[in-house]
């Protein structure tokens, strides 16, 4: 059900005033806003939002559609399996709008005509005079024979809320001095398996703490040549020294081609049993738009500097829903900043935006320390691994672990949604200032 809040002007939604050669005069001269539409309610759609709105103020209308009421903090649903509530991370999207004076719309985007700049929003047109597009990536399991029907995975919060109960029943059977096998599966295609390999060092460290360790045998099998390839030999070492400590069981390059009752087979031919298999699945875009140039499997085709669509300079793409190999809430931060401080200088007629930097940053939670990392990457151009570390990246890569990293990453969960609920963004203003040199005294001293 579709949901048009008070906030909308509802002669805008569906009507269009002027022809496009009409409003782009008014705009140059001065009399008329610019009329912004952001898809899409995550981080990347709401960073540019509100970035936009800062940079232009009152020289852009913007409207957001998303199609949840809530903007969910994802990074920390990884806590959802161990006992967190899931509506601590859910942000109502109501209130943020209104602050921002933000027209929101409750609904799904489905269509994109970029030539009448009109955006098919549940029956409906609204209309643009530039596009953001941040509609996200979706999983698809069903690409690996079985997976759907035997595997746990961490995408969705219901997903989240089901690996919890198979939690619940393991601890009970190992209490009961029943042994289990559980099996952590990474497949081919799957952009970012950041969070996949923070449960697996969660759930060995509160196993430990409930005192049941010992009757769980815990095996990692990826695809990848090296432990979250994309971000290089440091990050594959830690992961692998970790491994070592916590008795876990790693294989990499095992690509897996069928999954069955009990058992996973990989087409080197070996085979690994399991009691519960926990997997990040294959992601595709979650909204395809057809006729807009995208890749085969649906990510939008951008300009990596200023994340235009190519062929289309007034759409932008921004997140999961783009093009860029790596899916991750630090890169859809800077591709939204970058989009939205090109958009500003359009708009404002001033400034010098700075292009897209994919500089990763993240901290891996393990429960008994963190792991942080900040890669500085470029794109290959080899399918097979479309990422590297830049060869150049000199200071800026850097890797380390230390329980003190836990509080960085508990600053980072209450600093967030607090910019966002006042409807601020993320990377901008004095407490981002204060926060980023936080990041980076720590950083020197804790990683190297």
């Amino acid at each position: 059900m579709s949901c048009y809040h008070a906030a909308a002007d509802e002669g805008a939604i569906g009507l269009r005033t002027g022809t496009n050669t009409e409003r782009g005069a008014a705009m140059v001269a001065g009399t008329a806003r610019a009329r912004v539409v952001v898809l899409g309610g995550g981080f990347g759609g709401l960073e540019a939002a509100f970035l936009l709105k800062m940079r232009a103020q009152d020289k852009v209308e913007l409207t957001l559609v998303s199609d949840r009421d809530h903007f969910l903090f994802k990074p920390n649903t990884i806590y959802i399996p161990f006992g967190l509530p899931p509506e601590r991370l859910q942000i109502p999207l109501t209130e943020p709008a209104r602050q921002g004076r933000i027209r929101f719309i409750q609904a799904k985007a489905h269509e994109i005509d970029p030539e009448r700049k009109l955006v098919s929003v549940d029956g409906r047109q609204v209309p643009y005079d530039y596009l953001i597009v941040a509609t996200g990536a979706g999983m698809r399991p069903e690409e690996i024979p079985g997976l759907r029907e035997h595997a746990l995975s961490i995408w969705t919060v219901e997903e989240m809320l089901a690996l919890r109960r198979a939690l619940g029943q393991l601890l009970e059977a190992a209490r009961q001095g029943e042994r289990r096998r559980v099996l952590f599966l990474v497949p081919p295609n799957n952009k970012c398996s950041g969070p996949l390999y923070e449960i697996v060092f969660m759930l060995d460290t509160w196993l430990r703490r409930q005192r049941v360790r010992e009757r769980v045998a815990i095996t990692w099998s990826t695809y990848e040549a090296g432990y979250i390839q994309a971000f290089g030999p440091r990050l594959d070492a830690v992961v692998a020294e970790e491994f070592a400590r916590r008795g876990i069981t790693g294989y990499k390059g095992y690509v897996v081609d069928h999954v069955e009752p009990g058992e996973v087979r990989y087409s080197n031919g070996e085979r690994l049993p399991y009691d519960l298999l926990i997997s990040f699945p294959p992601y595709v875009a979650a909204t395809p738009f057809p006729g807009l140039p995208a890749d085969d499997r649906g990510f939008l085709q951008t300009e990596l500097g200023t994340r235009q669509l190519v062929g289309h300079p007034d759409i932008y793409v921004v997140g999961d829903a783009g093009d860029f190999p790596v899916k991750q809430a630090f890169l859809a931060f800077l591709q939204a900043d970058a989009a939205a401080e090109h958009l500003a200088a359009r708009i404002v007629g001033k400034g010098q935006p700075k292009p897209f930097d994919p500089i990763s940053m993240c901290v891996m939670e393990q429960f008994d320390r963190a792991t942080f990392a900040q890669v500085p990457l470029r794109l290959t151009g080899n399918l097979e691994r479309p990422v590297e570390v830049r060869p150049d990246a000199d200071g800026l890569y850097r890797v380390g672990s230390s329980p003190l990293w836990r509080l960085g990453k508990k600053l980072l969960g209450l600093y967030l949604p607090w910019r966002f609920r006042t409807a601020k963004p993320f990377h901008a203003g004095a407490p981002w200032a204060a926060m980023e040199l936080g990041l980076k005294l720590m950083s020197r001293l804790l990683a190297s």
